[in-house]
């Protein structure tokens, strides 16, 4: 009898280039959009070129899930890496404004086939008494690489310029897959799970018949997104209008970002034990609270100290949209199923920033805040009424 594939046999493999990955991403994140204004963009233009980004994720989702099926998931992680090496080589040579944010929108494309590869990987080779902590890890890796990423890329750039960042992350995507290379092949595995022969279904097939789910389960997905990138954009936002300077705003998120980096296996470890909801419900309740009390803060105390309650609700959170959708996946058709539900939250994700600026647009910045306190409230109800007590995956 073969030996089961066990989180510790894999950690390496997986958790290693998910911290690379991690690094090469948040080394760029902050120099985006300075390339573009040394491009000649104006300020609205280089906003947008950072958004291209997270358009280009969601664009990928599903084909991410297509693909992933189709070559396996290693492979699909390969080529990503291929894509996003590419896009980076066009990140440091394209002369024009559009030219740069097609290539950053081609490196949310690939980060969605590395993301969606990754969780379908873990979903198939790890025990179900495992999940969560496995999927919980694999997010709170990828922050600590993205916490990690910029102060990288500044030491690069006191040496290479603007361009050090990107090259931060092109050698971080090139380890990674090197590392990739070791992991163990999951179609041996799928394969022995499998007692018969299945047939490959088509995606719009999975999606069809797994729509109810997607519709429910995924609508909670999107506000959960939603609200989570809200807590970026309001944060700094709310430090403007309070007269604090860039360095304080920085400490303060750098704060935040920190005390969520930190509950990633906790979070897991209670998912595991007790059920999804036990943390679902009070991360979003918890997030929407430090939202409703952020207008209410008048100095650099009362902001740091709802900023840390901001990562604590993100920081339950870690792996929560991760593990729901690989509960949800069936055992066949698993990946393309995973890329539609990514679709969900990965949208909610876009459109928080667009929902702050809209609100905000139209009748302040305070009531905007307030506005995303409620949709992650709206979150908590909707993980409460549509995640399952415990998880029920189909053998």
């Amino acid at each position: 009898m073969a030996d089961p594939v066990s989180l510790w046999k894999i950690a390496p493999s997986v958790y290693l280039p998910a911290l690379l990955y991690g690094i090469g991403s948040g080394a760029i994140a902050p120099v985006v959009a300075l390339s573009a204004l040394q491009l000649g963009a104006p300020v609205a233009v280089a906003g947008l070129v950072v958004a291209a980004a997270g358009l280009g994720q969601v664009i990928g989702d599903i084909p991410a899930g297509t693909l992933a099926t189709r070559v396996g998931e290693r492979r699909a992680m390969v080529l990503a890496t291929v894509l996003v090496t590419a896009a980076l080589a066009g990140c440091l040579v394209v002369p024009t404004v559009w030219g740069l944010a097609i290539a950053i929108a081609l490196t949310g494309v690939a980060g969605a086939v590395w993301n969606l590869a990754r969780q379908a990987y873990l979903s198939e080779a790890v025990p179900l008494n495992m999940r969560a902590r496995a999927l919980s890890t694999l997010g709170g890796v990828s922050r600590i690489g993205a916490f990690i990423g910029p102060f990288v890329g500044a030491f690069a750039m006191k040496f290479l310029g603007t361009d050090g960042a990107y090259w931060v992350h092109l050698v971080a995507a090139g380890l990674a897959c090197v590392v990739l290379l070791s992991l163990p092949d999951i179609e041996s595995v799928r394969r022995k799970r499998m007692a018969t022969p299945v047939v490959m279904q088509s995606t719009t097939a999975v999606i069809r018949e797994h729509l109810p789910v997607l519709r429910t389960l995924g609508s909670g997905a999107l506000l959960v997104g939603a609200v989570r990138a809200s807590r970026q954009v309001v944060i700094p936002l709310w430090a403007e209008h309070l007269g604090l300077d860039a360095q304080t705003t920085s400490i303060i998120f750098g704060i935040s970002g920190a005390v969520d980096m930190l509950l990633f296996y906790p979070a897991g470890s209670v998912m595991d034990r007790f059920g999804r909801k036990w943390v679902a419900v009070p991360s979003m309740f918890v997030l929407g609270l430090a939202h409703l009390l952020l207008p209410l803060t008048h100095s650099v105390t009362s902001l740091t100290a709802v900023a840390l309650l901001m990562g604590v609700g993100n920081g339950l959170g870690a792996g929560v949209i991760m593990t729901l959708g690989a509960d949800a996946s069936p055992p066949v058709g698993r990946a393309q199923f995973l890329g539609a539900f990514r679709l969900f939250a990965d949208a909610g994700s876009g459109a928080g920033p667009f929902l702050v600026a809209a609100v905000t647009a139209v009748a302040g910045l305070g009531p905007a805040v307030l506005f995303m306190g409620l949709v992650g409230w709206g979150a908590a109800t909707a993980m409460n009424r549509w995640i399952p007590a415990r998880p029920q995956v189909p053998e």
